[in-house]
């Protein structure tokens, strides 16, 4: 039953990623098509600003889950219940202080940001796009929470790649049809709240939830723990958009948002494959095998830096292409900045390349101990977007989130080779130096096959041969610096074709 669960989780998972990339290019293009560059920026921005109501639920969410595990295998119903009211009792608290967000937003958000629009039309916008976000809030938080700690996420993905196709469907109708933009954005809203609802509906139907329930003592424990870690991922997600939102254009944001779209869709496939490493980190640091740790700990670290180079580098020299087949026909606005391109594909690149060290200070606990680090990333980000933006514009916000990934991709790594992997940082350094001549070789061999085609047909015929580059490069480096690695790897593979052949 475990792998079965396993199985569709992780499958409806990477189904929901894929469904979330495709709809999520489709819809802005279209807004981009019908409705130009400045609508596009406006809308991204205010989806941004909303998104910032996550900075208050400071990692709760992640505390809930773990508090579930034992009730939820011990099958104790009035604990699971205790649970669930008191974390319900938070969000309904965050679903109030979003909405007094809403309505400071309505009031103040038109006189803040450098646009062409309305007071209505803004206000009636920002209205639109909420409703959403206090329904999940006011009541869908926690239904998914428990389903997800019960090993059936896959209940809530599915409702979620439901929900997200047909907004897909209905928008597309209503921009073809002519529709402004709010009543695109109220659709959208109205559509994502069936998720909440139906959660609602088969947590009532599978758990006997006593949602009455009272208790004398806190049920959720070290609601505190990992703030920091929560605080600085929210400040380093958002604080592109914000600080273009405040100190620049909405063209800008719009800008900024296409090639996110693509960045941000690589990086969450990326990282969708790594979810059950940080748990088979922890088993071993706990059972205190440290010699394994060690070296499941330096073949995942080689992996991911060489998948990182590969997946990224194809990226970097992709990403324009696409952009530029993806905006055909969209004129006010110049959407092909190659130097924005390259260092937001790094900044993104370095968020993955730190996963394996991210994921075993996760794994080992160490929250306390590694606080500063994320409040250093968070504020030498947020320090360097506003202290660049006004004159290098969107290259200034994507080199603070260079500078802030850099450092803590190089902290965290000097960090575990102290306290968990007992390993010379030189390790790291050395895969760091692999990956600097790999991606510099492949990425000036890849410039000089230009892109001229600029039709999607094209840019497949493209995609291919620069694959076809990155892959060829990244063997012959990794063989020369990696040979073990790389030897493994191919004779495991034999291994298993001739198993499955035999």
């Amino acid at each position: 039953m475990r792998k079965k669960k396993l199985a569709l989780n992780t499958i409806t998972s990477l189904i929901l990623q894929i469904v979330t990339i495709i709809c999520g290019f489709i819809l802005p293009r279209l807004i981009l098509g019908n409705f130009g560059t400045d609508v596009n920026g406006l809308v991204n921005s205010i989806t941004q600003f909303l998104s910032i109501i996550a900075f208050l639920e400071l990692g709760v969410g992640a505390v809930v889950q773990s508090a579930l595990y034992k009730p939820l295998a011990d099958n104790d119903v009035n604990q699971i219940s205790r649970i669930c009211v008191s974390a319900n009792k938070f969000f309904k608290k965050l679903a109030i202080i979003l909405l007094l967000y809403v309505i400071g937003l309505i009031i103040a958000f038109h006189f803040v940001i450098n646009s062409e629009f309305d007071y209505i039309f803004t206000a009636t916008l920002i209205g639109a796009i909420s409703i959403s976000s206090f329904a999940q809030y006011y009541f869908g938080v926690v239904d998914a929470l428990l389903l997800t700690s019960d090993q059936r996420g896959y209940i809530q993905y599915l409702a979620q790649i439901f929900t997200l196709l047909l907004n897909t469907f209905a928008c597309v109708i209503l921009i073809k049809s002519g529709a402004n933009i709010q009543i695109v954005k109220l659709t959208t809203s109205l559509i994502y709240l069936l998720r909440p609802i139906f959660l609602r509906w088969y947590v009532n139907k599978r758990y006997s939830i006593d949602r009455n329930i009272t208790y004398t003592t806190e049920p959720i424990k070290q609601k505190w723990n990992g703030v920091a870690q929560h605080i600085a991922a929210v400040v380093l997600d958002n604080t592109d958009i914000v600080v273009l939102t405040l100190f620049s254009t909405l063209s800008n944001v719009s800008i900024y948002s296409v090639y996110f779209l693509v960045v941000n869709g690589v990086k969450t496939l990326f990282t969708s494959m790594t979810k059950g490493l940080g748990a088979l980190l922890g088993e071993l640091w706990a059972r205190k095998e440290q010699d394994e740790l060690k070296r499941i700990f330096e073949i995942s670290e080689w992996a991911i830096h060489t998948g990182v180079v590969f997946v990224f580098g194809c990226t970097a020299s992709l990403i324009v292409p696409f952009v530029q087949v993806y905006t055909l026909g969209v004129n006010d606005a110049n959407y092909v900045v190659p130097e924005f391109a390259l260092l937001i594909t790094i900044a993104n690149g370095l968020h993955c390349l730190r996963l394996p060290y991210n994921l075993m200070i996760l794994a080992g606990g160490h929250y306390r101990q590694t606080q500063s680090n994320y409040i250093i990333a968070a504020c030498m980000n947020l320090i360097v977007s506003i202290a660049t933006v006004h004159f290098l514009g969107l290259i200034g916000v994507a080199v603070g989130t260079v500078v802030a990934m850099l450092y803590q991709t190089v902290w965290m790594a000097y960090y575990d080779s102290k306290n968990f992997i007992n390993a010379p940082i030189n390790y790291f350094f050395k895969h760091m130096f692999v990956d600097c001549i790999c991606f510099g070789i492949a990425y000036f061999i890849c410039n000089l096959f230009p892109f001229s085609d600029i039709s999607l047909l094209g840019w497949v015929t493209q995609a291919i041969k620069i694959s076809v580059i990155w892959f060829i490069c990244t063997f012959i480096i990794n063989i020369i610096f990696y040979p073990k690695y790389v030897k493994g790897l191919f004779f495991k593979g034999l291994r298993k074709v001739y198993k499955n052949n035999k």
